[in-house]
């Protein structure tokens, strides 16, 4: 079954990319994919930093996640568009801000979050995260993955890492009842990472929203109720 896509436009204007000197032609190639991605076209229209806002948005709408006045981390936050539905969807006050993101890259300002400027990996960070959000979160969520470095192998592995910092954070912070959502990648998920997510929380699974792209191999890993430390 073909999966649902964002709405079309009224008019699409096909956009592409002459061929350049010094431009390879994969480089080319995935640079006009780019410009013609529907979801590109619609995050400019609707106002949201990039494609993947409506990752999260659809994740929500299949599991309804998020509720007004919910506290939510968001790791990897950059560049700003899953803070950006997390303010929305959680009715976040821009005067007491209910969402707080982190990145070690800078983030223009989100209304209703508060974005902190670190590398999640850093010693202080999650203690950071938590007194800046006031109390303990209702939902963590990671769309953290590792700059890349051309070696396939290499790039999961790091990645992958990133998926258990995020999970073993989320268990440490969580309120009970909370959920946690974390990129991944298919086949790439830790046995002794999925048991303990299973211990810690009431349903696990994978999800792969309709904006992923198809040839895309990330998947994400969704842990709901938390059950609670101890």
């Amino acid at each position: 079954m073909k999966k649902p896509g964002p709405a079309a436009p009224s008019r699409v204007l096909r956009t592409k990319v002459k061929k350049k000197r010094g431009l390879k032609e994969s480089s080319r190639r995935w640079l006009e994919r780019h410009l013609n991605d529907p979801y590109v076209q619609r995050s400019k229209a609707e106002g949201y930093r990039s494609r993947a806002a409506y990752k999260l948005i659809e994740i929500d709408d299949r599991y309804k996640l998020i509720k007004p006045g919910m506290k939510i981390i968001d790791l990897g936050a950059a560049p700003g568009g899953w803070c950006q539905v997390a303010a929305q969807r959680a009715k976040s006050d821009p005067d007491a801000p209910s969402v707080v993101g982190i990145d070690y890259l800078e983030v223009d300002p989100v209304p209703g979050a508060v974005i902190l400027q670190k590398d999640f990996l850093d010693d202080d960070a999650p203690a950071l995260l938590e007194t800046t959000l006031g109390g303990e979160p209702d939902l963590v969520l990671s769309d953290m993955a590792a700059p890349t470095t051309g070696h396939r192998r290499t790039d999961h592995l790091r990645t992958m890492h990133l998926v258990e910092v995020a999970a073993d954070f989320a268990i440490n912070v969580l309120k009970p009842g909370g959920h946690f959502l974390a990129k991944t990648f298919q086949g790439g998920t830790e046995t002794e990472l999925l048991d303990r997510l299973k211990r810690s929380f009431g349903t696990v699974h994978h999800v792969k929203p309709p904006a992923s792209r198809d040839e895309s191999v990330e998947l994400y890993l969704l842990a709901k109720n938390f059950k609670g430390r101890g």
